[in-house]
């Protein structure tokens, strides 16, 4: 299974989606995932070249500074769609086209520095929200557009192998690099 594409609006392959997202972060703890985010990213992507950072793995695909910025973005939808679940009723949580944002966006104009500086700062701010809830606030629901029911604790489980599948993307990267 690819992880690099939505799978856009049916149901099953949502479910497949899901699963196999689940089955990356295994047993591992949602939070020591994305507490090693930010470290990983620096010790993975200093002293590359920006020529390299700017170059497609392959043609159609993402570069490793089009996924950093896919990366911080995803942090500002993960802590909205967070904030949102916390303070109203089972909200509904839009589903977004990444490929659209990173092209609109233009994520492979990104500067580096300032790609990371974001993500870092965003990914901060959020994990102490995260880390800070309690068993009500985690089992809190909101309806995903693509996805249906969705908790707290569901989508912290999901950001985490979100990165997990993003930083396999960036080895593969750099390994084409």
């Amino acid at each position: 299974m690819t992880f690099s594409n939505p799978f856009g609006d049916d149901r099953r392959s949502q479910s497949a989606y899901v699963q196999a997202l689940l089955a990356l972060l295994g047993e591992r703890d949602p939070f020591d995932v994305h507490a090693e985010l930010i470290g990983w990213l620096e010790r993975r992507l200093r002293g590359v070249p920006d020529a390299a950072l700017r170059r497609p793995e392959a043609p159609g695909k993402w570069s490793a500074i089009e996924v950093v910025q896919h990366l911080a973005d995803a942090e500002i939808v993960s802590g909205f769609r967070t904030r949102m679940m916390l303070g109203q009723d089972d909200p509904p949580i839009t589903g977004y086209d990444q490929d659209a944002w990173a092209r609109r966006m233009r994520y492979a104009d990104a500067d580096p520095a300032i790609a990371m500086a974001q993500l870092g700062a965003l990914r901060t701010a959020n994990l102490r929200l995260w880390r800070s809830l309690h068993s009500a606030q985690l089992a809190r629901v909101g309806q995903h557009s693509e996805r249906g029911p969705e908790s707290v604790s569901q989508l912290l489980r999901l950001i985490a192998a979100h990165d997990l599948v993003h930083r396999r993307q960036l080895e593969r990267i750099l390994a084409a690099a």
